[in-house]
């Protein structure tokens, strides 16, 4: 038997360059005390945390594959809700960065996250157009809503109300009832798709932002408040009394919709505001006091409003009024105005204060109001960038300052080209508008140069200069140690697409948009500035051809070039003489990559066909052809001294290939968007690739010997565990689909932990027969007979078969307890019943063993009623479960009425109140007062 060729693996090492990922959405965290100091930004599939006044990393919470597209940060500033792109959610702490928790629920990528006021409760929506409401606490899903019929943009809770309100790409906003679970009404009144909702006023005003340049104000009547036994015609809502006739002119559908949902609140369009931008709203929100109001569109302008809190709209009348006396007595015409013709407009209730510009496209922002009445607004930017700004907008003339600005971690556009120095310590990466030289060790940026829009670049022998070829044409060299430019030459008429350094190290050549390749050497000249010579370029020769050239590429004995042309053709070249050797045809598309390995036996070419092609350069013969990726092959590379290239493509990924056996070796994934370059460091251990999504990472090489046959297991299972994902999840029997439904998904650890309850229930029948047998042997042999304790038992700790199956139950994860017992047959169900009766007797695990029993009747009622076997096991379970919920409930209220009573002591004792009842206190003072003045304004 032949000794299979065997490789080492490359995993991902690092991630770099990205300051944050333009996905998600920028927030506001509380770290070690502090508000308004750190912010969270998505960064591909991890979470950064930065500081904004040193401009430094803080925290990493570490993703897994996924990329992040919503973030949201706890009431209590502990947490931060992070959902991604696959529809999963991950609860992590931020004292220790660790995820918590995890959901699974939604099939598509998470489009907003929000939490209820006491942070127990989650809500999420989701681009596969449900909303699912998660129990933060108890780990697990609540329940389901369906009801949209596109992506759902925003989810928000009402504070005083068990109510939920969402806006979808349907153009329709939802008001949900979350003890009915339903929808009770829906808002029509948009053309265009619903991106944004804002609650303001205390909950009494809604605002709305679409895709047109308006944002549409909706005046909110809770029901409960607008009626009073003693007033029966007062159903007027809580703003001024001009406002109600104003919104039942609006709101045409007003009669008809005296139905049920009348009995939660009304809601009716009052006006709009007009937005400077004439695009749709990207981010419509508040601050944490819903006093300063913000938005933003698809430009660089975030439009800030201030909205009038009652007692300053309440003052503001009382000085129209007085004006409008004043006017009327010196018309001699009345006494008195009448109060109905002094109005509020909406833009007097809603101001603007300022538009603040930034210095690229906004993608998200994120606000917070200070004790002394000064903004803060932090805002993600498309071009990779932090900016964060301070302004008052309680002054008479609003200035904006710009507090601090994160950019020196990253480029601020796509990478373009990538190289490794000679001694593979660094790493140079360049994009449109700067070249930056990383420490691949420490992953630090030491140096920034600007340039032109780069598309190629070397390190010059010796490392102590960088030359970088650019969309224009011109060639630049670059002094590393003052990071200056030395020189700038016009090399050619157009894009300078490929340059190439010599083997002898004594020169390199080039190929742009012209038709031209052309030779150079480096020489020393006289530098004007110092008295010693500096490095400098020549050209030597020029080759003429017919097509632009794509790439160029030395034989390692410099005895040939291969060309790379438009007509999707390499031809190779003697380069002594210039001559035509060999032309290489086959792809239907242009070859925008190539290499040539160590040893100058193969050449391997890739396109935009999706194909590589490997060549002997001896005769130019194809040896294979290779389907390589899912779109265009942008870059191609040969690990050093050996036959095994890699390739990169725009399908994502990166994938490593043995040229000798025609063999697939190994896919790097990692990146979240196109790939557009690629490089290896002169040794072969590292791997440092660039991509549309901001990110650079490095992949290095292991010393884990990697088999192939392994690899084609791994990616079958994968494979499978995407499959089962896609499932349609199981109906639960006697349920018809409706508004509401489970919150979890069918998944593969759904599926794995319902066969671990199987696995456990099994042993438990086998372990109970075997008992029963070695009962009758002692009872027919008339002595002890040891029995063998099964080793999975004994692995626990010899407990007993029901115990281990409460022990599997209690490792199955809150949120996906449902899901599991819905996968599981019936026949297991009659034991698990017996063995819930037993355990609940004794006590145990009675929230959990609860929760698992109402399910389990929930979806098998008709089995089970209809067994008369279990007839009695069920009568067993009502006495038990009822005897036992009540003393666990007992124990909660003693506990409860404990904690309430030394409460009462320390207060008595210390003479305090605490500071939530104080508050509540004050509250409800102040509630009555305004009531009083209420009345009081209706009577006058």
């Amino acid at each position: 038997m032949g000794l299979t060729k065997q490789y080492l693996r490359y995993t991902a090492s690092a991630l770099f360059g990205v300051i944050a990922s333009q996905k998600g959405n920028i927030v506001y965290v509380t770290l070690r005390g502090e508000k308004g100091r750190y912010v969270a930004v998505p960064a591909c599939e991890h979470v950064f945390i930065w500081d904004t006044r040193k401009g430094e990393k803080v925290l990493i919470l570490q993703g897994l594959k996924h990329e992040v597209t919503s973030l949201c940060p706890s009431p209590d500033g502990l947490h931060l809700a992070v959902g991604y792109e696959d529809g999963s959610i991950r609860v992590f702490s931020l004292l220790s960065g660790e995820g918590k928790v995890t959901f699974n629920g939604h099939k598509a990528a998470v489009m907003t996250l929000q939490y209820d006021q006491l942070g127990g409760r989650l809500v999420s929506g989701s681009k596969d157009t449900d909303v699912i409401i998660w129990d933060v606490i108890n780990e697990s899903g609540l329940y389901r809503l369906k009801g949209h019929k596109d992506a759902v943009t925003q989810a928000l809770f009402l504070r005083e109300k068990n109510l939920l309100v969402t806006s979808g790409k349907d153009t329709l906003v939802k008001w949900w009832d979350l003890d009915t679970q339903h929808c009770f009404k829906t808002l029509v009144g948009h053309r265009t798709e619903v991106w944004g909702l804002a609650f303001v006023s205390e909950e009494k005003r809604l605002i709305t932002g679409t895709a047109d340049s308006e944002l549409r104000v909706w005046n909110i009547t809770y029901t409960q408040e607008a009626t009073d036994p003693n007033e029966p015609e007062s159903k007027k809502s809580k703003g001024t009394p001009a406002r109600a006739e104003e919104t039942s002119e609006v709101d045409e559908t007003s009669d008809l919709e005296e139905t049920p949902e009348e009995r939660l609140l009304r809601c009716n369009k009052v006006g709009s505001i007009m937005r400077e931008g004439r695009d749709r709203v990207v981010t419509l929100a508040t601050d944490r006091t819903g006093r300063i109001l913000a938005c933003h569109g698809t430009d660089s302008v975030l439009e800030v409003f201030c909205v009038l809190s009652e007692d300053e709209i309440r003052k503001k009348m009382e000085k129209k009024m007085k004006k409008a006396r004043k006017k009327a007595k010196q018309k001699s015409e009345e006494e008195e105005a009448p109060e109905g013709s002094v109005e509020m407009s909406l833009q007097e209730e809603i101001q603007r204060v300022t538009s603040i510009k930034a210095s690229a496209k906004i993608k998200s922002f994120d606000l917070i109001l200070s004790p002394k009445g000064e903004l803060k607004a932090t805002l993600l930017l498309q071009n990779n960038t932090i900016e964060s700004y301070i302004l008052n907008p309680s002054a008479q003339v609003t200035q904006v300052v710009r507090a601090s600005k994160i950019t020196i971690g990253g480029h601020h556009s796509d990478v373009r080209t990538l190289a490794f120095s000679s001694d593979n310590i660094a790493i140079l990466s360049a994009a449109a508008d700067s070249v930056k030289i990383w420490n691949r060790s420490t992953l630090q940026c030491i140096r920034t140069m600007a340039c032109e829009y780069a598309l190629c670049s070397l390190f010059v022998p010796g490392d102590r200069q960088v030359i970088i070829g650019t969309k224009t044409g011109k060639l630049q060299l670059y002094d590393l140690a003052s990071g200056r430019v030395l020189e700038t030459i016009a090399a050619h008429d157009g894009a300078l697409w490929s340059i190439s350094l010599s083997p002898d190290q004594r020169g390199f050549v080039t190929g742009g948009a012209d038709k031209c390749v052309k030779f150079w050497d480096f020489e020393l000249v006289k530098d004007e500035n110092s008295t010693q010579k500096r490095l400098s370029m020549k050209q030597t020769r020029i080759l003429q051809l017919d097509e632009d050239v794509l790439c160029v590429r030395y034989s390692p004995n410099q005895k040939l070039l291969a060309v790379s042309l438009l007509d999707c053709t390499v031809k190779i070249f003697y380069t002594d003489t210039l001559k035509f050797f060999l032309s290489l045809y086959g792809h239907k598309l242009p070859v925008l990559c190539m290499d040539i390995s160590y040893d100058g036996a193969l050449i391997a070419t890739g396109s935009a066909d999706r194909n590589v092609k490997i060549w002997g350069l001896d005769f130019g013969d194809c040896h294979r052809s290779l389907f390589a990726h899912d779109d265009s092959v942008m870059t191609l590379q040969f690990v050093p001294k050996s036959h095994l290239f890699f390739t990169a493509g725009k399908d994502h990924k990166i994938k490593q290939w043995d040229a000798d056996k025609f063999e697939h070796i190994q896919t790097l994934e990692g990146h979240h968007q196109e790939v557009w370059c690629l490089a290896l460091s002169p040794n072969g251990d590292y791997v440092v690739s660039s991509s549309h999504d901001k990110s650079l990472r490095l992949w290095e090489r292991t010393r884990e010997p990697l088999i192939l046959e392994e690899e084609r297991e791994m990616q079958r299972d994968v494979e499978y565990e995407e499959s089962v994902a896609k499932e349609e999840q199981p109906v639960v029997a006697g349920e018809t689909q409706g508004e509401t439904g489970l919150a979890g998904k069918k998944t593969i650890e759904t599926v794995k932990a319902a066969e671990r309850i199987m696995e456990a229930v099994e042993l438990y029948r086998e372990e109970t027969a075997k008992l029963k047998e070695h009962q009758a042997i002692c009872k027919a042999a008339g002595k002890e007979v040891p029995l063998p304790v099964n080793p999975i038992l004994r692995a626990y700790g010899n407990i007993s078969p029901s115990a281990y199956v409460l022990e599997v139950f209690k490792k199955v994860k809150s949120s996906e307890l449902e899901e599991s017992l819905l996968v599981l047959p019936f026949s297991y169900v009659p034991d698990l019943l017996v063995l819930f009766n037993e355990h609940i007797q004794l006590g145990s695990e009675v929230e959990l063993l609860c929760r698992a029993l109402l399910f389990l009747l929930r979806i098998h009622f008709g089995r089970i009623t209809s067994n008369q076997l279990l007839v009695t096991v069920i009568e067993n379970l009502k006495k038990t479960t009822i005897s036992k919920v009540s003393e666990v409930r007992n124990v909660l209220g003693f506990n409860m009425a404990g904690l309430q009573f030394l409460k009462r002591e320390i207060e008595a004792k210390d003479e305090v109140t605490f500071f939530a009842d104080a508050t509540d206190r004050f509250e409800e003072k102040r509630r009555k007062r305004k009531k009083r003045e209420k009345l009081v304004l209706t009577m006058v």
